[in-house]
């Protein structure tokens, strides 16, 4: 089977909800779309308003709230909201990818840690999270552990190393600055490789459910996980997957009986989260980024600003403004289409101003730096 470049953008459009707002609650949702990252703590707000149907914020503050949805450096070495079910075993894929990086980066060693260390003193750091901490709490407890003075750079490695989960600080979006952690529910097995390579199978089963048909690349661009591990993850799922074509002759894998729709099923406006999973998961961002607007959306320094969707591809990006929702296109757009973005600006505005009407505010320096936009357009709020 060969699938053109516009079928795979409309597989991910229908796997990540965004081709109809679906009926489902908010942790059925999450399963759906696998990850949300979640740096910015408005931003998994945004995305399942995206894709749920009467999206209701204060029952994902419950999810939250009961670690059914629980916050945690994963993929990418990024903050992701993941299902609790999901996330032993990502955590566990992930391994080598997060101790490599965060226990091997050059300034944990210059403040004289090893990895030997950190295994060392990371029981007695969980065992302190067994309840929710401040970051402030975490650093005593390491130097004490220690016995002396840490800088501060060995902790931000530790906490993105380690199992441990964000605790919601309270509104608006659950997680505010003052951070705080707790020890993951069920400790990930970090040392055993068949847990590891379990772990990556079960992670390359499940982005595929949610973002593919996709290549070896794509998964490890995903997960930042070396190519070999995932072709013998890939090796380890034997017949859970399927081999297809897709365009200039790439291997693309997916789960068999996974939904494919038609190419030229309409796919309506969206105005997308910042950092939106659609956004990176993929090493060949064309699926859904045009190339001539992929500088202008990913900034460098990773960055990926709020984007709005025509016809399945990113067309312009949008931010909050006083009073609405100022969407910038990047192209001519037909009056058909700026009333559908009206539509959504006006809901996205409302579902906004019960939160934090300018959740973005801080961003808008990339616009006073220049984009090419080429119409923009402010929709107040309903």
């Amino acid at each position: 089977m060969v699938i053109t470049a516009r079928a795979l953008n409309r597989s991910t459009l229908a796997r990540q909800l965004l081709l109809d707002r679906a009926p489902v609650d908010v942790e059925e949702a999450l399963r759906r779309v696998v990850a949300l990252q979640a740096q910015q703590p408005g931003s998994p707000y945004v995305a399942l308003w995206n894709r749920v149907a009467g999206f209701d914020a204060g029952r994902f503050d419950g999810a939250v709230e009961g670690f059914r949805a629980v916050r945690s450096t994963l993929m990418r070495l990024t903050l992701h909201v993941v299902h609790v079910e999901d996330y032993r075993a990502f955590r566990e894929g992930m391994e080598p990818t997060l101790r490599g990086s965060r226990l091997g980066d050059h300034r944990f060693r210059a403040a004289g840690f090893t990895p030997a260390d950190a295994d060392a003193l990371l029981p007695e750091l969980l065992a302190y999270a067994a309840r929710a901490r401040t970051g402030a709490e975490m650093l005593s407890r390491l130097q004490e552990g220690r016995g002396g003075p840490v800088e501060s750079v060995v902790w931000r490695m530790i906490r993105q190393y380690a199992p441990l989960w964000h605790a919601p600080t309270g509104p608006p979006w659950s997680y505010g600055t003052a951070q705080s952690f707790v020890t993951a529910n069920a400790l990930p097995e970090h040392r055993d490789p068949d847990a590891v390579a379990a772990g990556l199978a079960v992670l390359v089963r499940r982005y595929l459910e949610g973002f593919g048909p996709a290549s070896v690349a794509d998964v490890a661009q995903f997960s930042m996980t070396q190519r070999g591990r995932v072709r013998e993850a890939l090796a380890a799922l034997g017949d859970r997957v399927e081999r297809l074509e897709g365009p200039d002759g790439v291997v693309l894998y997916d789960v068999p009986g996974a939904v494919l729709p038609d190419e030229d099923v309409p796919a309506p406006p969206r105005l997308m989260a910042m950092w939106d999973s659609i956004l990176l998961a993929y090493a060949d961002r064309g699926r859904v980024i045009p190339p001539e607007y992929r500088k202008s959306v990913i900034r460098v320094n990773g960055d990926v600003l709020p984007t709005l969707l025509v016809d399945g591809y990113v067309a312009g990006v949008w931010r909050p403004v006083d009073g609405g929702i100022e969407v910038s296109a990047f192209r001519p757009l037909p009056a058909a289409v700026w009333e559908e973005l009206a539509e959504e600006a006006g809901a996205l505005g409302a579902f906004l101003a019960g939160r934090d009407p300018l959740v973005y505010r801080r961003y808008d320096h990339w616009w006073a730096k220049g984009l090419p936009p080429v119409e923009t357009k402010v929709f107040p709020t309903r």
